[in-house]
């Protein structure tokens, strides 16, 4: 299979879960099921943050903007999987497959900047409840998530630039069901050092620098906390943290598992591939004595 030819490219395969029928049917159940719940979840907190005065402050301005986020997010991929479990059909288009894979990325920073806006906001409403309306005004709030949309943007549009630079093979698999950055620079025919070079460290950036602010935001509010003289005080600053760091954990966890069974996937595969190799060098025969024959 020679490299080259990435115009002629037709379409991508995502391999996705496993082919049984029968556990076809439950997959498609199940991510149906969590899809329709997170979209009618998400999008009742959107419209109640809208509708209801009272709910007009930052911590739900921060919410509304994260549960818009998170019915985009799912919605980038999900979609496609259903589609194709029911069409028995694995293809997508090498425009479609950019598509995907731009506003997955987009919407994912999105989220991770949103998570820390909200941890700097029980940060400042509970270590600094004085100055808490002052700091968190309407202007500023705006901005962090305007920024948060510009840094995303560029960030996501960069990565996608660079992934156009490269060519690809023909009959191309990705072991997910979505197109991912990872495997798409892993199954890429030409060099990718720049490529890697660029997605770990803007990954790790972008991804653990909101993580180390989270962190100190929640150190200082849990060294805050006992000095609260109320009980109903420390319940209401422990519920809405606690809260808000199930959120955190179930986004770090399941992006994390996302690139760990990728990463694990790509090991099995290439040394699979060695060891094919491997294998056609020892029962190949040596090449003089193909000549004596």
């Amino acid at each position: 299979m020679e490299p080259g030819n990435e115009t002629r490219i037709s379409e991508f395969f995502l391999l996705g879960f496993s082919e049984e029928p029968e556990l076809q049917v439950f997959i498609f159940g199940l991510f149906l099921s969590m899809y329709l719940v997170t979209v009618f979840g998400n999008l009742l907190i959107v419209l109640a943050t809208i509708t209801a005065s009272h709910l007009h402050t930052p911590m739900y301005f921060f919410l509304s903007n994260l549960s818009f986020v998170d019915i985009c997010l799912p919605s980038t991929t999900i979609p496609k999987m259903l589609v194709n479990i029911q069409t028995q059909r694995r293809g997508i288009t090498y425009a479609g497959c950019l598509t995907e894979m731009f506003f997955f990325i987009l919407f994912v920073v999105l989220d991770d900047f949103l998570l820390t806006m909200m941890a700097y906001d029980r940060f400042m409403a509970i270590c600094h409840p004085l100055h808490y309306m002052v700091t968190m005004n309407p202007q500023l709030c705006g901005l962090l998530v305007l920024g948060s949309w510009i840094i995303s943007f560029l960030y996501t549009l960069l990565q996608i630039l660079m992934v156009l630079q490269l060519s690809f093979c023909a009959n191309l698999e990705i072991t997910q069901f979505f197109c991912e950055l990872n495997q798409m620079i892993q199954i890429a025919c030409s060099d990718t050092f720049l490529n890697e070079i660029v997605m770990y460290f803007a990954s790790g950036l972008l991804a653990g620098g909101p993580f180390i602010g989270i962190i100190f935001s929640y150190l200082k509010i849990v060294s805050s906390i006992p000095g609260i003289s109320s009980a109903s005080g420390k319940y209401k600053a422990f519920s809405t943290c606690v809260s808000h760091l199930l959120v955190v954990c179930l986004f770090y966890c399941s992006s994390l598992g996302v690139y760990v069974s990728t990463f694990a996937t790509l090991c099995t595969l290439k040394c699979s591939s060695l060891s094919d190799v491997h294998s056609c060098h020892t029962h190949a025969e040596p090449l003089h004595l193909q000549f004596e024959k």
